[in-house]
């Protein structure tokens, strides 16, 4: 059963968003009703009640998110490390000032729900690596970028 934890970032969850080593799943829905689930990796919170992300300004999840403002994201991490978080998009940079292809959007917290489970512990979250140098360099920049924009918007 799912609990409600408000509209702060949990310390665990600030922590890991934090360590700039997670990936979290953005939910969205089209305007025909279409579901749309997408794995965001430069994620970063922006205080207490908001979270900053890059996305591809032509990815079907920024398309539904402009379009319908409201999201969810879900995290699973080591640590037993599980919420989903319902909030209010809104674009902060397009494009970003490091890719032209990429947008900055912030997340505004309408509510936290802990989804750890009773039956269950979740041990790891999603293992992932970069694919080339220049990814990582990409990565890392638009990381900075919203490192940045989290201490001066």
């Amino acid at each position: 059963m799912a609990k409600h934890v408000g509209v702060k970032l949990p310390e665990d969850l600030k922590a890991l968003l934090l360590t700039e080593n997670v990936i979290c799943v953005l939910a969205t829905f089209s305007e025909k009703g279409l579901p749309n689930t997408t794995p965001i990796q430069c994620v970063y919170p922006k205080g207490a009640e908001s979270i900053l992300m890059t996305i591809h300004k032509d990815h079907t999840g920024y398309h539904n998110m402009v379009w319908q403002k409201k999201v969810m994201l879900c995290f699973l991490d080591k640590g037993n490390i599980a919420y989903s978080i319902l909030g209010r998009a809104g674009v902060v940079r397009a494009p970003s000032l490091i890719h032209p292809l990429m947008n900055v959007v912030r997340i505004d917290i309408i509510d936290i729900k802990s989804d750890r489970s009773v039956l269950s512990r979740v041990e790891s979250g999603v293992t992932w690596s970069y694919t080339s140098a220049e990814a990582e360099e990409l990565s890392q920049a638009l990381m900075n970028e919203l490192k940045e924009l989290s201490r001066t918007l």
